[in-house]
């Protein structure tokens, strides 16, 4: 009976053809000898590839397994469920294909070999769950490469936490100036420190196990804290959590359960606000935050209000690098992401409604809105080689989720 085969594998995704195969001539045309009309095209201009393949609505996600959110190095095949709901959502959200690679080594230098080598079939690459600081290195060996690589637990991370920022402050009455403590100097920590800077804000200091960043540090650092050192903590703050936000505006937790006690929040300026961002369990619960007297509180749960998860960006920054097929990924489009994602909330902010909701009717918005500021932001920067209208941006996202959700409703029979 073990070796009868079942009518599903239970994989959450699949590949489905965008054309009818319903005859020879379907057949010719989209097989030999018909196809070779279209490889021809390619190879006589490369750029053609994006017209008359799949490429340009394409990525792969790409992971080690070795920093599985919450459950640690467990290795490629107990990744693959987590990059294939990461699929999902790029296909609900963003209209995206997106293909799941977890790849049998951890080896950086053959991780960024198989990067390069899958390039020609992809319009973009997603890095994800990598461990850190290798994750670093895996993205800088990378630029230049011929399509963009965009790294979701530094990028996706940064975007949604600066936009949820830009909010929050805004409703306390402070601006840009305000005092940020970001606690874990991980991928997450480093990548969201060095986007709230892109961003505007002026006054971000780092804390890791050894306490507070600073430049000079000499214990337990490594060339990516030393980078991020350099342009925060101007005022040289030494000390632990506790000792380094107090006195501060915002408290941010990209690290480990449990790390914020109630008198660190007692200790910050007046209106507290508190992200508490670790995952499965965060630094401290929404209840118990709020109990302390933290005005604003935002976890990674999705039972609680300001729910911070990277699908309320990344499938929309996705669209737009694709659409205007971005050559790399920057700062100042990262930045324009969260603006957008700032904006994309509404008339409807409040402390306890700080980011859109991904199921709200109208979502699609805001993610066709993040997808527009990148590709322009692109385009202004000289990276882009396409240049998309925003019309034209919505009218295709909207074409790729009508297509996807009807396909939903076939399948499901809703």
């Amino acid at each position: 009976m073990e070796n009868q085969p079942r009518e599903s594998n239970g994989g959450r995704v699949e590949t489905i053809p965008n054309v009818p195969l319903r005859n020879m001539n379907d057949l010719s045309e989209y097989y030999t000898p018909g196809v070779a009309r279209l490889c021809l095209k390619i190879k006589e201009d490369r750029e053609k590839v994006f017209e008359h393949t799949g490429k340009g609505n394409t990525i792969a996600i790409v992971s080690d397994g070795t920093r599985i959110l919450g459950l640690g190095n467990i290795g490629p095949e107990a990744g693959l469920p987590v990059m294939e709901g990461k699929a999902i959502l790029f296909k609900k959200f963003g209209g995206i294909n997106a293909v799941p690679l977890c790849i049998g080594t951890t080896d950086e230098d053959k991780i960024v070999e198989f990067v390069r080598n899958i390039a020609p079939t992809f319009g973009a690459v997603n890095l994800e769950d990598i461990e850190s600081p290798k994750a670093f290195r895996i993205f800088d060996k990378l630029q230049g490469l011929s399509i963009p690589v965009f790294h979701d637990d530094r990028h996706g991370t940064a975007v949604v936490t600066v936009g949820a920022l830009i909010n929050a402050v805004k409703l306390v009455g402070k601006d840009r100036k305000a005092r940020i403590v970001i606690n874990g100097a991980g991928v997450a920590g480093i990548g969201t420190a060095s986007l709230a800077l892109a961003s505007g804000f002026s006054n971000v200091t780092l804390v890791d196990s050894k306490g507070a960043i600073y430049e000079g540090r000499k214990e337990d650092m490594n060339k990516f804290k030393e980078e991020i050192a350099a342009k925060t903590n101007k005022d040289n703050t030494r000390g632990g959590i506790e000792e380094v936000a107090s006195g501060a505006d915002v408290l941010i937790g990209l690290s480990r359960k449990g790390a914020f006690p109630d008198k660190i929040i007692g200790g910050m300026a007046n209106k507290p606000i508190v992200f508490a961002l670790a995952n499965p369990e965060p630094e401290i619960g929404y209840e118990q935050a709020k109990d302390a007297g933290a005005f604003i509180v935002a976890t990674g749960a999705s039972n609680k209000p300001n729910q911070v998860n990277n699908v309320v960006a990344f499938p929309g920054i996705m669209r737009g690098i694709l659409d205007s097929r971005a050559l790399g990924i920057t700062e100042g489009m990262l930045s324009a992401a969260a603006e957008a994602l700032a904006a994309g909330t509404g008339k409807n902010l409040s402390a306890e409604h700080i980011l859109p909701y991904v199921f709200d009717s109208k979502y699609g918005e805001v993610s066709a809105g993040i997808a527009v500021a990148v590709a322009g932001t692109a385009v202004k920067e000289g990276i882009a080689r396409m240049k998309p209208s925003p019309d034209e941006i919505r009218k295709n996202m909207e074409s790729l989720l009508l297509r996807y959700n009807k396909l939903e409703e076939f399948r499901f029979g809703r």
